[in-house]
């Protein structure tokens, strides 16, 4: 991959970014027919660009391959019939291509100036006369408008129609929901282009607001050019440079606790985790955009610094050690961007962005806890982003060569003592007081990603054809597994703890400070300390044609295909049929109104994660190979299943005793041990391979521009997801219905659940053709491709700008329902693989949301801006109230836990998955900023953020762990307990100056 690029890097010197359409329809004032061979400018004063084109018969000019860029004006210069007309200033995103109508006046003589007539509506609250695409999106001056914490833009995302604050299910998950669907699933594009980590989902490089044009958020009917979700796109354009130099310096704060509304529930910081006592965030940066030649080659450079600092409570009372453990976050987020036009029909762009993330894992707790400072370490998200392209035009064809180079490295828990075994302390009560060395395990997460775009446009009088290919290949490498350098469990005796209590121990106590004696009651050790993965490829092509049939009518057909490699799994076979046909349509009522509407497929990715745990959880030993075969003669696998394909030398790790402390032997020494170690849970690639998840998507939907500056719509919308990942146990114990007359009398314990298991599990080994066989698995899982979902949404909008007001809004009301039987790739059901039962509202439905933003200009300079979101209250998942049965597992096959991680714990009796609600959240945020002139071209800006201003305890709608929220409770709903485990941050400040030139 590296030779590809750097071959690529020699032959080309540099290469553009999305380059797009501009349509302008010109028509009668009077009678609204169009107006054929007019001569049209485009102009571009900020970048010394200026295109002219004549009118078709349709009365349409098509301005191709233009760059996306703020500040375009329509021109036209007047003749003998018809007057001169302007456009106010025309925005233009990442690969969008707008349409806009100019409708012309009769001349009045030679007298009358350019400057009287302004037509068209050309604000951000414009209707969209081109397609059926259903999509959102904001400014960067709405943006710093918005009250947003620390400048991360995922924070305004939820400001915007069908997408809501999500609850995933590990606390660096990706925080919004598109359509109610799991956040994973989104894909995330940086100018078009892929930004996606790409191991289990979320941004590859958390992009921060100083280098955002505009964010753009596509939830339905969108091109065929767009794939690889069957959710929903995230597009950021990014900043330019212009002639002017511009800029910006900015520091903000959020002094924490000590100003803040008081509450007992841990909150949590920028990349998911919690915090608490002692918080404080303290941010800088700056960005710089102009010219290097001019109207030739522009640059901007963005770079922004947060560092978040966090106490927590080393607390032991029985060594004698209270004591605040600091800790640190640090986020660094440089990018930098260089655009060049070398003629009229050839532009040319390069982009970097490099991302440094470190998460501190300091030792102690939030509320105290027994994890020393020598067993702390730093999670580590790394990235690198460097994009070249270049766009053309050549006669009627425009086109786009696109390259990306990417990195991404996770480092979930890069140890402070790397070389360290960990040593589990316990007292003569057996309870934990310490743990030292090393955080026990590793996950080294490294993937490269390379990827090629290429791009055409045709341009018939009347037809629009567009075709294109994607190929994104990534490289994935994962060191993980256990610790290999061993991990200890020992036990003091009463003089070994007493003597440790007398030495006045601090935070700095090591596995060296123990006695050699110490009794080790458990070692164990990884087997297999090394790095393995696979190359993830994903080909797409696609094809469509914007015909407009005639002046008011639009349709769009298109046809897009994808191959995932990863579909194969453990087959010869992959997922060739991935054939996603699109269709919408646009069409005009009346010079102020379209009603538009479509249908398409959309096809998921297969997530590298799913591949990944098959081969991480996953043995190549004879007795897990006699079992697989087992399984294979009683008809649960295929009877063609290729063991040698489904199985792989993973991850395991062996318990070996009578060792003494620091002296157990190493994994290398142990490899015989492979063989015969009993597992709980173990995984296969699956032999009939992977189906590529996809979503029938169905939207109608109705505009109406009320005035220049006032925009309505509502759309409807109908998706159907099928062939949904989730796992399916191989040998599950037999079915156990749990019905609402279910006592304690009626649990069934684990030794009764294993014993019928199609391979029954007996004394800790399995039985197989009656011979008692040791390295087996109690679980054997395989990923499949079988769920579904069903989403119905209306949403109803109306925006208004600020035109030649003081005030300007956004209002929205989304009215939705997501039903489905699997929420994540591992998602189980509670009872054997019985999914029927699991068909209920998504952990992410919605049925209520209230979204508004106001903003308010009262003198020069100066803004306010409340934003309110009203949700109603998301699903509960009722688990069985341990101290009525005695467990929370009531069927026995061991998947009860009681964090209900992804939804799968046993229920309680009567009670269906999903079943209850949390009460609606409310929740306002308020900013106000003024801006002080110096000279004629910059200011110092400065801004006070209050977040949730009425201190409102919301109990749902933020987004959260799944492990850590309100959304799991004990017993029935009827039973009336409710068990608060979180709350939505109380009220916060944040604080910020600006110098802008």
């Amino acid at each position: 991959m590296k030779k590809i690029l750097i071959s690529f890097l020699l032959c080309v010197s540099v290469a553009a970014f999305a380059q797009e359409d501009f349509t302008v329809t010109v028509t009668d004032y009077e009678s609204n027919q169009p107006i054929s061979e007019l001569s049209i400018q485009l102009t571009n004063d900020a970048r010394g660009l200026s295109f002219e084109q004549t009118t078709s018969s349709q009365g349409k000019v098509i301005f191709k391959s233009i760059p996306a860029l703020d500040g375009y004006q329509v021109f036209f210069e007047g003749n003998d019939l018809y007057g001169p007309a302007f456009t106010e200033k025309v925005d233009v995103r990442s690969n969008q291509s707008p349409s806009i109508q100019l409708r012309l006046a009769p001349s009045l003589g030679n007298e009358q100036q350019l400057e009287e007539i302004t037509l068209s509506n050309t604000t951000s609250a414009k209707i969209n006369r081109r397609d059926a695409e259903v999509s959102f999106e904001l400014k960067a001056e709405e943006i710093e408008e918005i009250p947003v914490e620390a400048r991360d833009v995922t924070r305004v995302l939820y400001r915007l129609p069908n997408v809501t604050q999500a609850t995933g299910f590990f606390p660096e998950a990706a925080n919004v929901s598109i359509n109610g669907g799991n956040p994973l699933f989104t894909s995330y594009l940086i100018d078009n282009l892929d930004n996606n980590e790409n191991f289990l989902g979320g941004q590859r490089f958390a992009i921060p607001s100083g280098f955002v044009k505009d964010i753009t958020v596509l939830t339905s009917n969108y091109s065929a050019e767009y794939g690889l979700t069957s959710n929903g796109i995230i597009d950021i354009t990014t900043k330019s440079g212009t002639n002017n130099l511009t800029g910006e310096v900015f520091f903000i704060t959020r002094p924490g606790p000590s100003i803040d509304g008081k509450s007992e529930f841990a909150q949590r910081d920028l990349s998911g985790n919690q915090v608490k006592d002692g918080f404080a965030r303290y941010q800088a940066g700056f960005g710089v955009g102009g010219a290097l030649v001019e109207d030739k080659t522009f640059f901007y450079l963005n770079f922004e610094h947060t560092t978040d600092v966090k106490d927590n409570l080393l607390n032991v009372p029985e060594l004698g050690v209270s004591e605040t453990v600091r800790g640190e976050n640090n986020f660094e987020y440089f990018s930098a961007k260089i655009d060049q036009k070398w003629n009229s029909n050839v532009r040319s762009s390069l982009r970097a962005n490099v991302g440094l993330v470190g998460i501190e894992r300091q030792g102690g707790g939030l509320d105290g806890g027994a994890t020393f400072q020598s067993a702390g370490n730093k999670q580590e998200r790394n990235s690198l982003n460097l994009a070249l392209k270049n766009s053309y035009t050549i006669g009627a064809i425009s086109g786009e060569s696109n390259i990306q180079y990417s990195r991404f490295k996770w480092g979930y828990a890069t140890p402070n003592n790397p070389e360290s075994p960990q040593v589990v302390v316990r007292d003569p009560l057996q309870q934990t007081i310490a743990v030292l060395g090393h955080p026990g395990y590793v996950f080294d997460e490294n993937e490269s990603t390379l990827q090629f775009q290429q791009k055409f446009k045709y341009y018939l009088d009347n037809h629009t054809l567009k075709a294109g290919l994607n190929f994104i290949t990534s490289d994935h490498e994962l060191f993980g597994g256990g610790n290999p350098n061993g991990n200890y469990t020992v036990e003091l005796t009463q003089t070994q703890l007493e003597a440790l209590q007398a030495r006045n121990l601090n935070a700095g106590f090591d596995i060296n400070d123990l006695p050699s004696d110490v009794s080790v009651v458990n070692y164990n050790v990884e087997l297999r300390p090394t790095s393995f993965g696979k190359t993830h490829n994903i080909s797409s092509f696609y094809v469509e044609d914007l015909w407009a049939a005639s002046e008011d009518l639009n349709i769009t057909f298109g046809l897009r295909y994808d191959y995932d490699n990863l579909s194969k799994g453990g087959s010869d076979k992959g997922d060739y049929n991935n054939l996603a046909p699109r269709f919408n349509f646009n069409y005009q009522l009346t010079n102020n109104s379209v009603i538009r509407g479509g249908y398409g497929i959309a096809y998921d990715k297969i997530s590298y994660a799913i591949y990944s745990d098959a081969l991480q959880q996953n043995t190549t030993s004879d007795d897990y190979r006699a079992q697989i075969q087992e399984l294979v003669n009683q008809g649960i696998l295929p009877a063609d299943t290729d063991i040698d394909k489904v199985t792989f030398a993973g991850n395991i790790s062996a318990n070996v005793a009578n060792v003494d402390y620091l002296q157990g032997p190493s994994g290398a020494s142990l490899q015989d041990q492979r063989e015969g170690v009993f597992s709980n849970e173990r995984r296969i690639l699956n032999p009939n391979g992977y189906q590529n998840p996809y979503s029938h998507q169905f939207s109608i939907g109705y505009q109406l521009q009320v005035e220049n500056d006032k925009l309505f719509f509502v759309d409807v919308f109908h998706n159907r997801g099928e062939k949904l990942f989730r796992l399916r146990n191989l040998n599950a114990a037999a079915t156990f219905p749990i019905d609402e007359n279910f006592d304690a009398s009626n649990v069934r314990s684990i030794e009764e659940a294993d014993s019928t298991r199609p391979i029954p599990i007996v004394n800790g080994v399995g039985i197989i053709n009656g011979q008692e066989v040791s390295g087996v698995a109690r679980n054997v899982i395989v990923s499949e491709t079988e769920g579904k979902s069903r989403y119905y949404a209306a949403s109803f909008n109306y925006q208004k700008t600020k035109g030649m007001d003081n005030y300007s809004y956004r209002l929205n009301y989304t009215l939705s329902s997501l039903e489905n039987d699997t929420e994540d790739i591992n998602f189980r059901p509670q009872d054997a693989n019985n999914y029927a039962n699991e068909y209920g509202p998504s952990i992410n439905d919605r049925r209520h949301n209230i979204n508004g933003i106001f903003n308010y200009y009262p003198f020069k300079g100066t803004s306010v801006t409340l934003a309110s979101l009203l949700q109603s209250g998301q699903p509960i998942n009722r688990i069985p109230d341990a101290s009525i049965y005695g467990t929370t597992d009531l069927n026995g096959d061991g998947s009860g836990f009681g964090d209900a991680y992804v939804g799968n714990s046993d229920r309680s009796p009567g009670e269906s998955r999903n079943s209850d609600r949390l009460p609606w959240s409310f929740n306002f945020d308020l900013g106000v900023q003024h801006q002080f002139a110096i000279g004629t071209a910059s200011k110092i800006e400065i801004r006070a953020d209050i977040f949730n201003v009425f201190n409102v305890e919301n109990l749902s709608g933020y987004s959260n762990n799944s492990t850590q929220s309100n959304q799991i409770q004990v017993g029935p709903a009827s039973s009336g307990v409710f068990v608060q485990r979180n709350a939505g941050p109380p009220r916060q400040f944040q604080f910020g100056a600006r110098y802008l030139f």
